[in-house]
Parts: C-alpha cells; sequence; structure tokens
C-alpha cells in the first residue's frame, strides 16, 4: 500500500520507519523539504535532525505535504496537533478526498508552559474538526495515547498485552486502519465506535503526561482488563 505521512518529528519517523519495514510504499510530508533536509541541530523533543534519520531510511520518500497526500492511497497525520488543520489544508482536500486518514495527533496547548492543557476537549475533538474541514476524507483516531515507540513495537511494552483504542465514522476504513495495527502487533484493539469517542481518548493525554511526570518513561501504555 501507498502510505503517505504527514510530519517529520518522531511520530512521522517511527510510523514511516515501520510501515516501510513492513514493505509498504511510504512518502513523509513537510512543508519545505530542502529546509527539512538542511537542520543541523535536534528538534524540540532532541531527536537527531531529519536527515541523520533519512540517511537511514533512504527507500522513505520526501515530498512536500500536497505532493506526500497526492501519491498515498492512506494517509497519517503525524502533524503537532495544533497545526494539523493547517498541514491538512496545505495537504489538500484533493489529495485526502476518499482517503483513510487515520489521526495520530492530540491537541496538545503548551502555550501555558507544562503540563499542557487541550485545546479541544468534552464536546469536540481534533479528530471531528479534521473531518469537519475535510468531509471527504476518512477519519480514523487510533495511536494517540501512546509514544511514538510503543505504537510501532507494541511488544516492547509488557509483552504486547495492553490496548489501542480505534474511533471512526466509516466501517471499511475502521477495518483498515485495525488491519495495519495488527501488521504492528497490536493484539487488543478495541473499536470505541463513531468519531465523537475520539473526545475520550484525546482526553486521556493529560493522566498520560502525568503519568510520564512519575515514571520517568515514556514506555508505558493503558490496559483494558476485563
Amino acid at each position: 500500500m501507498k502510505i503517505a505521512i504527514l510530519g517529520t518529528g518522531s511520530v512521522g519517523r517511527s510510523l514511516a520507519g515501520r510501515t516501510s519495514q513492513l514493505g509498504h510504499e511510504v512518502t513523509i510530508g513537510t512543508r519545505d523539504p530542502a529546509a527539512t533536509l538542511a537542520r543541523t541541530e535536534p528538534d524540540q523533543m532532541g531527536n537527531p535532525p531529519f536527515a541523520t534519520w533519512h540517511r537511514d531510511h533512504g527507500d522513505v520518500a520526501l515530498l512536500r505535504f500536497a505532493e506526500a497526500a497526492t501519491r498515498g492511497e492512506l494517509i497519517v497525520n503525524a502533524s503537532n496537533g495544533a497545526a494539523s488543520l493547517e498541514v491538512l489544508r496545505l495537504a489538500g482536500a484533493a489529495g485526502l478526498a476518499g482517503k483513510v486518514l487515520i489521526d495520530v495527533a492530540n491537541p496538545l496547548d503548551f502555550s501555558s508552559g507544562f503540563p499542557p492543557t487541550l485545546l479541544v476537549k468534552d464536546t469536540d475533538s481534533l479528530a471531528e474538526q479534521i473531518q469537519r474541514a475535510f468531509p471527504q476524507a476518512r477519519v480514523v483516531k487510533a495511536l494517540n495515547t501512546m509514544n511514538a515507540g510503543v505504537m510501532v513495537h507494541p511488544a516492547s511494552v509488557a509483552n504486547g498485552d495492553h490496548t489501542v483504542f480505534v474511533s471512526g465514522n466509516d466501517a471499511h476504513a475502521k477495518s483498515t486502519v485495525i488491519d495495519l495495527l495488527r501488521s504492528f502487533g497490536w493484539r487488543d484493539v478495541i473499536d470505541l465506535g463513531d468519531l465523537s469517542t475520539a473526545r475520550g481518548t484525546e482526553m486521556l493525554l493529560p493522566i498520560w503526561v502525568r503519568l510520564l511526570g512519575v515514571l520517568n518513561t515514556a514506555a508505558f501504555n493503558f490496559r483494558v482488563a476485563r
């Protein structure tokens, strides 16, 4: 499958590396490929510059958002949640129309420092905002309740005995996403229902951040015991 991943941070890189390893044709989208490759300083999270990662992943193409979206059969929004709507507008409605769009972003607001609050919550979600802005896309919320490494290698934590959630209005789109999650190694996939249920998974982020502070590691996840 041709997969376009919008975002060059740790989440985008992890998803691109894993899906490429699984045999998919992967493109990463960015605002300006030349500028992205020219950066020499670590990003805000301390990750090496993108060019360092890309040297080891030469099979992953780097294009502008719109070109990447046009090429992809499945799109992943791995951008900063505060910028996601802008990034998707740059990708273009035409490039998203009819395609499964996996939204892994979270609407975190760091404007008042740490810990962040949420830009949207309770009666709306970032996933729903994306669906309204791009009604022809088939938005599925998933993978937003864990860090990048756990997303693509669930067995790295508790032998994979933990949970990933999916939310979406289109049953076929959710089935496509669940198949991809299974290929990553996810065993416990819970379909929460329509896209409004993404409000719940996005609102898990405040407790995730607090756990990060207590555990001093991002290598953890939630498990639904039943």
